[in-house]
């Protein structure tokens, strides 16, 4: 196993699906899913990465996620979600959602769920899109409550996927029109629900894709990174495209310029991935990252 983690994190068993970091290459490999209806298949096609409208993004090697106990095959290169820089591993199985069903909402990290299963949180900036994005992954219209006015989600919301597993939506941050005591409220008990939940697996931080990088988000990163809890960058409404002639940037710039910002607090960055809840790009490849480590961490 690689020596160079992430700066503030430990080696425990999840936090070693974090970089290795190896000689500068660029990676060209394209994976896509296969249309068969068992989701660990994956098909391999030798050509750049293409996100969207087919603007290609080079990756370094030594910043792709590569999970451990991952062999790269030096001829035809890793196998890499499609719009990330994430790295199929053999544990990528089982990803498909059969069931979801709503389970409770809780206020306190001692009143969640307790029968030990792993579960992964969603959080982000008010109205970035974080409700529409769970409906979009479990493929129900209303199990996460969606609103016009931001701030909607107001609990540890626990949903249970295939009866084995938690998806947890969590209150958003930085919604000004929220009393001021409601807002240290749920910014208590959710940071102490990263701090002390044993089996959360990962928080994906969510990131609004379509402006550029608020000082807010990367403060909630570095504090994720600060405090060991393990987190996926999740980027939102890659569908929209501002105008250049306007100052506005395409998704993937932001993304980059993120990534690069955050790079003070980290030492490499985080997995991640480009998503749409309108046109479910990055579903399955949410999907198939959740799978491989919820199987790593229920294996070790």
């Amino acid at each position: 196993m690689a020596a160079s983690f992430l700066t503030h994190f430990p080696i425990t068993p999840i936090n070693r699906f974090l970089y290795s970091h190896k000689p500068k290459t660029l990676i060209k490999t394209l994976t896509t899913l296969s249309t068969s209806t068992s989701p660990s298949l994956i098909t391999t096609h030798e050509q750049e990465i293409t996100l969207i409208d087919e603007t290609p993004l080079q990756i370094p090697k030594e910043k792709l996620f590569i999970p451990p106990e991952t062999e790269i095959n030096p001829e035809k290169g890793p196998r890499i979600l499609r719009g990330s820089n994430i790295v199929l591993s053999k544990y990528a199985k089982d990803a498909q959602v059969v069931s979801a069903e709503f389970v409770k909402s809780s206020v306190e990290t001692e009143a969640c769920p307790n029968d030990g299963s792993p579960e992964f949180a969603f959080v982000g900036r008010s109205n970035v899109g974080k409700s529409s994005l769970v409906n979009s992954i479990v493929k129900r219209k209303k199990l996460a409550l969606t609103s016009k006015k931001p701030g909607k989600t107001q609990c540890i919301n626990h949903f249970r996927i295939n009866d084995s597993w938690y998806l947890v939506d969590l209150p958003g941050y930085g919604y000004a029109s929220a009393p001021n005591e409601l807002r240290k409220d749920w910014n208590k008990f959710t940071k102490d629900y990263f701090l002390n939940r044993s089996t959360l697996v990962s928080v994906f931080l969510l990131i609004d894709a379509s402006i550029p990088a608020k000082k807010i988000d990367l403060e909630y990163a570095s504090w994720l990174g600060q405090n060991q809890v393990p987190m996926t960058l999740i980027f939102t409404k890659c569908d929209k495209r501002k105008k250049k002639k306007n100052g506005g940037k395409h998704p993937e710039e932001n993304v980059q310029d993120f990534q690069e910002l955050i790079s003070e607090y980290f030492e490499a960055v985080p997995p991640w991935i480009m998503t749409s809840s309108l046109t479910n790009q990055g579903r399955d490849e949410i999907l198939l990252h959740m799978s491989q480590l919820r199987n790593y961490w229920l294996k070790h």
